[in-house]
C-alpha cells in the first residue's frame, strides 16, 4: 500500500490543537469541518452486534444481506449492512487491518462486492482508541492514514467508530488515570504580577463559576473543572455541560503579566492535571496555556505552577481556567479519520457514525464531522449469537433499555437536523428476548419519530414476510416519518408528569404518557401518544393546534393552513384507521401498557 499523506493521532500525548475551529468556542458556530456532507437523512440498515456480537461471520452477513432483499426491506430504505466488532484479526498484519480468516475467509473486498451486488451498501467498524471494544489491538489511533485508505479500497459506505481504550479520556477499558486529561486540577487561587501589580485572587471568594459542573469546595478551592461524562443515565444533555473558573482582573496598563496558579492535581474523576488558561470570554479568547501540570502529592496538597505569561489590556480582563480537552481531543480524533477518508478519496460518500456513547457530550460537537452520534452506553449488553436472539429490556436503571435511551434522546431534538446530523440512541432491539410485539411497535415509533438511525439488530432469518415483526419493521408509513425530507426530529410537547418543560426535562420515571409532534415536508403533522408504563393508562391526553404551533411553528412548512384548517384527516399509522375531525384538539383515551397511538394529521381547508 502506498503511503498516504494524511494525519495520524499520537499515541504518546494528546495532539496539540492549534486551529480555533477545533476548540470549544467554535462548537456553537454551526460550521462543519472538512467538508462534511450535510443533508443526509438517518441511515437505515442492519448491524451485526445485537444479533451475533463478535461471533458474526461472512456466511451470516451474506445471509442477512440476502434476507434484507428477500424480505422487501431494501426497497423500504434498509440499505446498509454493517460489520461490527469481531471481524478483524486480533493484531495488525504489516501495520494494516486484516480480515479474521476463519470467520471472513474471502476478505472484506469480496464481501463488499457481494453486498453491493445485492444493491445494498457495506459498513464496517473501528475505534479511535488503541483496541476495539472486544479487545483486538487494531484501533485506528496512530493508523488513521492507512486505515482510511483500506476502507476506501474495500468499498466501505458506512463506518461506525467506537471509543474504547481511548488514550486521552477515562473511556471504557481505558486507564482510569486518563482522567488527568479530562479535568483541570483543583484551583485555590491565582496570582497576577507585573506593571506594579501583585494580586492574589481566591478561587472561592473572587472566582466566578461558568457553565455547570465545577463547584466550590469547603476546603477553599474549586474542583470538577471539566466536562460532564454523559455515558450513563441521569445527566441531562440540555444546557452547559461544562464548568470553568473565571476571574476578573483590573490592570493599570496594557502589557505582559505573569500568572501563577495555586493548584492540587490528581488523576481521577473531578480532579485532573490538564489546565487550559485563556484571557477573554469564550467568544474572544486567547489561550496561553494548554498542557499538563505536574502531579502534586495529593488532590489536597497545593503547589504553585510555573509562571504563565499573558497579555492583558488596561482595565478589566477576564481570565478563565478550564479544561475542554475531553471534547476537543475526541473531536480531533474523529476529525483525523474523516480527513483521512477525504485524502484517500475526495469523492467518498461514507456515512460516519460516531460511537463514543455520549461520554463527551457529542451533541455539542458531533455535527462538525459526524452524521450521527451515540447518546448513551449500549441499549443491551446481552447480545445474541447464531441460534440465540439475545435479550433486551423495556426499562432499567442504566442505559441498557429502550426507555433509558428514549428518555434522553427525546429532549435532544434541537441538536439534530439536516444541517447537523442525528442523535443515535443505539440499534433496535426488536426481535430480542424480553421485547414483546407491543414494545417493538412503540420502539419503532420512538426511533422513527426521533429521526434516529434505524439499524436492525436481529437475525433476520427469524422473521418471515408478513409476520408480526416484519409488519413492524416494514411499516412504510412509520418509516416515512423517519425519512421525511423536512428532516425534523419530533419534539415532546406534552408529558403527563411534567407540564412545565416537556421539551427539555430529563425524566426517568416511566409512569407517564408523552406526546411527540413532528412536522412533515408536505405540511402534515405526525403526533405520537406514548404510554411508557407497564400498565394501561385510562386517562385522556391531548394537545391542540395552538400548542403544536407554539413549540414547532418555526419548523413547520405551512403554519397558516394547519392553524386555520376547517377539519383534519387523522390516520392511525398502526391500525390504518382514518377519521375526520373538526376539533383543533387531538386526544387519545386508553393506551395499553408499552403501547402508542401515532397519527398522521393532514389539515383540510
Amino acid at each position: 500500500m502506498e503511503k498516504v499523506s494524511a494525519k495520524v493521532t499520537s499515541r504518546t500525548a494528546p495532539d496539540k490543537i492549534m486551529d480555533p475551529d477545533y476548540m470549544f468556542p467554535a462548537f456553537s458556530n454551526g460550521k462543519v469541518l472538512l467538508n462534511k456532507k450535510q443533508g443526509r437523512l438517518p441511515a437505515m440498515g442492519w448491524n451485526s452486534w445485537n444479533a451475533f456480537g463478535s461471533k458474526n461471520s461472512e456466511t451470516l452477513t451474506k445471509l442477512m444481506a440476502d434476507a434484507i432483499v428477500d424480505l422487501g426491506l431494501a426497497e423500504l430504505g434498509y440499505k446498509y449492512v454493517v460489520l461490527d466488532d469481531g471481524c478483524y484479526k486480533s493484531e495488525r498484519v504489516n501495520g494494516l487491518l486484516s480480515n479474521e480468516t476463519i470467520k471472513f475467509p474471502s476478505g472484506f473486498k469480496a464481501l463488499s462486492d457481494y453486498i453491493h451486488g445485492k444493491g445494498l451498501k457495506f459498513g464496517m467498524y473501528n475505534d479511535i482508541g488503541t483496541h476495539l471494544c472486544a479487545g483486538s489491538a487494531v484501533g485506528t489511533c496512530g493508523f488513521e492514514d492507512v486505515d482510511t485508505r483500506s476502507y476506501i479500497e474495500w468499498g466501505v459506505d458506512f463506518i461506525k467508530v467506537d471509543n474504547c481504550y481511548y488514550l486521552w479520556d477515562n473511556a471504557t477499558f481505558s486507564d482510569s488515570t486518563n482522567a488527568k486529561y479530562s479535568y483541570a486540577p483543583n484551583i485555590r487561587s491565582i496570582t497576577v504580577t507585573g506593571e506594579e501589580l501583585n494580586i492574589t485572587l481566591n478561587a472561592v471568594n473572587d472566582g466566578v463559576l461558568l457553565g455547570q459542573g465545577a463547584s466550590k469546595n469547603s476546603g477553599d478551592y474549586v474542583t470538577h473543572i471539566g466536562t460532564f461524562d454523559g455515558t450513563n443515565v441521569g445527566t441531562t444533555p440540555v444546557g452547559d455541560r461544562w464548568g470553568e473558573l473565571a476571574f476578573t482582573v483590573n490592570v493599570p496598563e496594557g502589557g505582559n503579566y505573569a500568572i501563577t496558579v495555586n493548584y492540587a492535581s490528581g488523576e481521577e474523576n473531578g480532579t485532573g492535571r490538564w489546565l487550559q488558561l485563556a484571557v477573554g470570554s469564550a467568544e474572544n479568547e486567547t489561550r496561553y496555556f494548554d498542557d499538563l501540570l505536574p502531579l502534586t502529592e495529593s488532590t489536597a496538597a497545593f503547589a504553585d505552577s510555573e509562571e504563565i505569561t499573558v497579555s492583558l489590556n488596561e482595565g478589566e480582563n477576564i481570565i478563565r481556567l478550564m479544561n475542554h480537552r475531553r471534547q476537543e481531543n475526541t473531536l480531533n480524533s474523529y476529525a483525523v479519520l474523516l480527513e483521512g477518508l477525504n485524502k484517500a478519496d475526495p469523492n467518498h460518500d461514507i456515512v460516519f457514525s460516531i460511537c463514543e456513547w455520549g461520554k463527551t457530550q457529542p451533541q455539542n460537537w458531533g455535527y462538525k464531522v459526524g452524521d450521527s452520534w451515540r447518546i448513551l452506553n449500549d441499549i443491551t449488553f446481552s447480545v445474541g449469537s447464531d441460534g440465540n436472539p439475545g435479550s433486551a429490556e423495556w426499562s432499567s436503571n442504566h442505559t441498557a433499555s429502550i426507555t433509558s435511551q428514549y428518555s434522553k434522546a427525546v429532549i435532544m431534538d434541537e441538536f439534530a437536523g439536516l444541517d447537523k446530523g442525528w442523535n443515535d440512541p443505539d440499534m433496535l432491539v426488536i426481535g430480542m428476548n424480553g421485547i414483546t410485539t407491543t414494545m417493538s411497535k412503540t420502539h419503532m415509533t420512538m426511533w422513527c419519530m426521533m429521526n434516529s438511525p434505524i439499524m436492525l439488530g436481529m437475525d433476520l432469518r427469524r422473521i418471515a414476510k408478513g409476520d408480526e415483526l416484519w409488519r413492524i419493521i416494514a411499516n412504510k408509513e412509520v418509516i416515512a416519518l423517519n425519512q421525511d425530507s423536512l428532516g425534523v426530529q419530533a419534539k415532546r410537547i406534552y408529558c403527563s408528569i411534567d407540564h412545565a418543560n416537556p421539551d427539555t426535562a430529563y425524566i426517568a420515571n416511566n409512569n407517564r404518557v408523552d406526546i411527540l409532534a413532528k412536522p412533515l415536508a408536505n405540511g402534515d403533522m405526525a403526533i405520537s401518544f406514548i404510554n411508557l408504563s407497564d400498565s394501561k393508562d385510562t386517562k385522556e391526553h391531548s394537545v391542540d393546534v395552538s400548542r403544536i404551533i407554539d413549540y414547532l411553528g418555526h419548523k413547520m412548512v405551512d403554519i397558516e393552513t394547519f392553524k386555520h384548517a376547517a377539519s383534519y384527516c387523522l390516520k392511525d399509522l398502526w391500525t390504518g384507521e382514518v377519521t375526520t375531525s373538526i376539533s383543533k384538539t387531538f386526544s387519545v383515551t386508553g393506551i395499553d401498557a408499552y403501547d402508542n397511538v401515532t397519527l398522521r394529521v393532514t389539515p383540510v381547508l
